[in-house]
């Protein structure tokens, strides 16, 4: 294959996909077809909506396949083999790839947010964040059968920020898992031979797919915990609460450093307000509260929550 750009099959399905595949339009790669799950419906009004990779794929003319599954299909396997594809490029596709699949490519990658084998599975970025990693970083690894347990051919670390949230490193190692995946492919064009390392599977953890329950904020947890959590869990689905019998979410918070503190002492779950500040407390620290959002309105800063809804000292979440 040197000098010669590979035919490249991709899928993938959510946002974290598409600087991948634009990347690889940009540079001027064959995609013969991209692969993405089927379209669902969503938002108030459950209207049928494209996926974001099918969304640029339709703008760029790309030729768009579906298929609600790939093991036993045969249209899959006549459509792939009709093409005659060189490279399989798996980002975040959600449906599992059978091994009869990846028979049809000669080389086959995927593109995981983390640093293998640490964080396999649905919900890495979440669950580094969740767990207070310091460090986090996105992976190329050959596709095997095995959940996210291929050979690993490119790393690349980065440090997690106090600030990080799993949308600010959603945007990050999407575009880092795109070079990264660029300067395989410039290799496979180039005739080079692509190195890989096997993962130790004794050191390897799962990220489980995040359930809407774990967002309940649970004032029995430790601050620093909970707020992890409100980290992690945006922009979805977001730490929450029960206020005045309404939901609120709460988008950003940080460890409470509130003087006197000590003579506050109220049971946890009460919200704590000192002028412009909200604070809620825990069963071991209070968290300061910076962006909060009642239901049925916007977003806004602690300042316009206390003005707005005339919070007070000692009242409860639920």
């Amino acid at each position: 294959m040197q000098n010669k750009k590979p035919k490249i099959i991709f899928a993938g399905t959510p946002e974290f996909s598409v600087p991948t595949l634009k990347l690889l339009y940009d540079s001027g790669y064959e995609v013969s077809l991209v692969l993405t799950q089927p379209d669902r419906k969503s938002g108030r009004g459950m209207k049928i909506t494209h996926s974001p990779v099918k969304k640029y794929s339709l703008e760029h003319k790309l030729p768009v396949y579906q298929p609600k599954k790939l093991l036993n299909n045969e249209d899959v396997k006549n459509k792939i083999l009709s093409l005659k594809p060189d490279v399989l490029i798996v980002v975040a596709y959600g449906l599992i790839i059978p091994k009869e699949f990846l028979n049809y490519f000669l080389h086959k990658y995927n593109i995981h947010a983390s640093l293998l084998p640490r964080w396999r599975g649905a919900a890495p970025i979440h669950r580094a964040i969740e767990a207070g990693d310091k460090t986090t970083g996105v992976t190329i690894m050959s596709v095997i059968p095995e959940l996210d347990a291929g050979p690993m051919v490119e790393k690349e670390k980065i440090k997690i920020k106090n600030s990080d949230t799993t949308g600010s490193l959603n945007r990050y190692l999407s575009e880092a898992g795109a070079n990264l995946m660029l300067k395989v492919l410039q290799n496979i064009e180039a005739g080079n031979i692509i190195n890989s390392v096997s993962q130790n599977d004794s050191e390897a953890s799962y990220a489980h797919k995040i359930k809407k329950n774990e967002s309940i904020l649970n004032k029995n947890e430790s601050a620093q915990l909970v707020c992890r959590k409100v980290r992690a869990f945006n922009p979805y689905p977001v730490v929450n609460c029960i206020f005045r019998k309404k939901i609120i979410k709460i988008w950003e918070a940080d460890i409470a450093e509130i003087d006197n503190y000590s003579k506050i002492n109220l049971e946890p779950g009460k919200f704590i307000v000192i002028k412009e500040n909200l604070y809620l407390q825990l069963y071991d620290n209070a968290i300061k509260i910076i962006k909060i959002q009642p239901e049925g309105s916007r977003p806004m800063s602690a300042k316009e929550f206390i003005n707005g809804y005339s919070v007070i000292t000692g009242e409860s979440i639920t």
